[in-house]
């Protein structure tokens, strides 16, 4: 029994320890952090860097999911506001879902920066740094497109959540590429919510359907990747695959030919605006920037992923 106690202890200074092993100074000033999940790689490389560039000022941390559900978010929201925060840095929950959150922060005197998605309305939150997803879709499409070739084909899609805004800006980048093209023939469209195994089950039920489709375009790098796995799955070649985002495991996956191409998302480099920004309000009174913000996109293929780590460009 002694020996499972002292397991135990060992164990809970080394989660300490991997924690940082000291306890938070709380004189320092409280940035919270909201993203949708901290599972999505995504999401989480949001969260890192904008935790780790806001250690870097001088500002204590808080990083917590509200799971893409606006009630979540708003006793997120509420739970800041009690802690006294500093500034929030969020990637919310809905555009439309998301402005009550967003205002009642605001209200109380904590300015919002959002990362990643916006809210349909101006004036609200002090800075709405995204990335153009819809210029992104467009070059992900021209590119598979182009991979396929002029024979085109049957092809289908994979759509993330229905609800959040970028969904439905890069289903429209794709189509306003692919839709104008007769060659290219859309037999199936399914969401599968962001989900890796989600995908990898609508690909499989697509295949079923449609065995002669050439190529599967997806929404985000982690449905790309289910797709990718039920096609190998089946014993399957030849079929073109791209994503969006531009996470280490697509990036691995075009290296080693089974991804055709992705678009890069720059999170990291969002992450850090939004950061530096609050930092940059906090003691100016001002951003210095428009509150909306576009950061363009990155198409990654086999010819430049090795310029790109961690959804960042490092060369």
């Amino acid at each position: 029994m002694r020996g499972q106690q002292r397991y135990y202890a060992a164990t809970l200074v080394l989660l300490l320890c991997a924690a940082g092993c000291h306890r938070a100074d709380y004189s320092k000033r409280l940035i919270v952090i909201l993203v949708p999940s901290q599972d999505n790689p995504y999401f989480k490389a949001e969260a890192d860097t904008a935790a780790k560039r806001a250690l870097e000022l001088g500002y204590r941390v808080r990083i917590d999911a509200h799971d893409d559900d606006a009630y979540r978010q708003d006793n997120l929201i509420d739970g800041a506001v009690a802690s006294n925060a500093a500034a929030i840095i969020l990637d919310n929950a809905g555009s439309d879902s998301s402005i009550s959150a967003v205002r009642r922060a605001t209200r109380a005197g904590i300015p919002c920066f959002l990362i990643d998605r916006e809210i349909a309305a101006d004036g609200i939150a002090k800075a709405q740094i995204i990335a153009d997803n819809n210029q992104g879709a467009r070059v992900v499409a021209e590119e598979f497109a182009k991979a396929i070739g002029r024979a085109g084909g049957e092809y289908a899609e994979l759509l993330g959540r229905e609800s959040d805004t970028n969904a439905q800006v890069r289903t429209r980048g794709f189509h306003s590429v692919l839709d104008t093209r007769p060659e290219f023939k859309l037999v199936s469209a399914q969401a599968a919510n962001w989900s890796q195994s989600e995908a990898f089950q609508k690909t499989e039920t697509i295949l079923q359907g449609h065995p002669k489709i050439v190529g599967i375009i997806a929404g985000n790098d982690t449905m790309a990747l289910g797709a990718v796995a039920a096609i190998k799955s089946a014993g399957l070649k030849g079929i073109t695959i791209t994503g969006f985002d531009g996470s280490p495991d697509a990036t691995g996956a075009i290296r080693a030919g089974e991804l055709h191409a992705t678009t890069l998302q720059p999170a990291v480099v969002i992450s850090k605006l939004a950061v530096d920004e609050a930092d940059r309000f906090l003691k100016t009174g001002s951003t210095g920037r428009p509150e909306r913000q576009v950061i363009p996109c990155d198409l990654v293929t086999r010819a430049n992923a090795d310029e790109y780590q961690d959804f960042e460009k490092i060369r």
